[in-house]
């Protein structure tokens, strides 16, 4: 397999999310690039979640912050200069989680961290978590990118997300800081240079092969440019926020799931689902789905049930949103 790597000074986050999309359709076959990045004072949130519920947006925004929407699902994160961003992108045909995730775990063995994987989405070092993970699969292209916590201010976690407390709940914590470690704290000369210089070497040792590093010349800017338009964007960032007359949420062991209502004479005039699942395509269809819909359980019902049948979705997901539907019983 080819290996590439990339590693930007650019800490813009519309500019390196551009430049990720940019990649993603870029790998070739019997390629992985490993792309490492840098985002200054910003939160990101997940495909499908709420900006407004998720990110204290006034308060990011009046400290020159960034509000910035991924195309992967998952939940809210807090970037600073401390985090190390880092993205594999492959085809479908070569993308290996486990194989990935071993490449942060030997990287950060090489600076003296012990580090193990915690189900499918995060790395713990001493019980805590320092990188969480999102995944998106499109048209037989893929990434995974991750954070690696290594100096970030963790004041600015609380003060920026809005972290709901069933998800800590969930956790088994009381608090987003609680739950999260920096490197540092463990390695006290861990720099982010020896960091991806780390990162490179393991690249090459579980792949079994020598990365060569990509060029700037062999990007194309212009395309990175439209892609930079699009993360910038208002319609990008916010979606858009709807009227809502009706309000069902529930937190499951897969994420939180939103479902607004606009009601008009009975019917759903306008729909929306919010959720931090990984599970993206359902959730995305949702709105268009139920929208036009007589408001009871039993349409909404019938329609998730025929939804599920046409976007691949775990079972659990499916029957977890009809419950939460039945249980209003409208």
């Amino acid at each position: 397999m080819k290996l590439s790597y990339i590693i930007t000074d650019e800490t813009n986050p519309y500019k390196n999310l551009a430049l990720e999309e940019y990649l993603l359709w870029r790998a070739a076959e019997n390629e992985c690039i490993l792309y490492l990045w840098q985002n200054r004072h910003t939160v990101v949130i997940g495909i499908n979640q709420n900006a407004w519920k998720e990110c204290h947006v006034k308060e990011l925004e009046e400290d020159g912050g960034f509000l910035v929407r991924r195309m992967s699902g998952g939940g809210a994160v807090f970037h600073d200069l401390g985090n190390l961003n880092f993205t594999f992108l492959v085809r479908e045909e070569d993308y290996d989680v486990g194989r990935q995730l071993d490449v942060i775990v030997k990287a950060v063995g090489k600076l003296g961290v012990k580090a193990e994987r915690s189900g499918r989405n995060d790395i713990l070092a001493d019980g805590k978590k320092f990188s969480g993970n999102a995944f998106l699969n499109s048209q037989g292209h893929c990434y995974h990118h991750g954070t690696i916590l290594v100096d970030v201010d963790m004041s600015n976690l609380s003060r920026y997300l809005n972290v709901s407390q069933p998800k800590l709940q969930s956790k088994g914590v009381t608090s987003v800081r609680s739950r999260v470690i920096n490197l540092k704290e463990l390695a006290p000369d861990m720099t982010l240079d020896k960091l991806k210089k780390a990162l490179i070497e393991a690249f090459g040792e579980v792949y079994g092969g020598v990365p060569q590093q990509l060029s700037s010349e062999s990007i194309d800017r212009e395309e990175v440019e439209r892609y930079y338009q699009k993360f910038s964007s208002w319609e990008w960032k916010f979606g858009r926020k709807l009227p809502f007359t009706t309000e069902l949420n529930e937190r499951f062991a897969w994420g939180d799931i939103t479902l607004q209502f606009s009601i008009e004479g009975g019917f759903v005039k306008d729909a929306i689902a919010y959720s931090d699942s990984m599970e993206t395509a359902f959730i995305q269809s949702i709105g268009g789905a139920l929208t036009g819909l007589r408001f009871s359980s039993s349409a909404i019902k019938q329609k998730l049930v025929e939804t599920a049948e046409s976007v691949p979705v775990d079972k659990q997901i499916v029957e977890d949103i009809i419950g939460l539907v039945e249980r209003e019983n409208f």
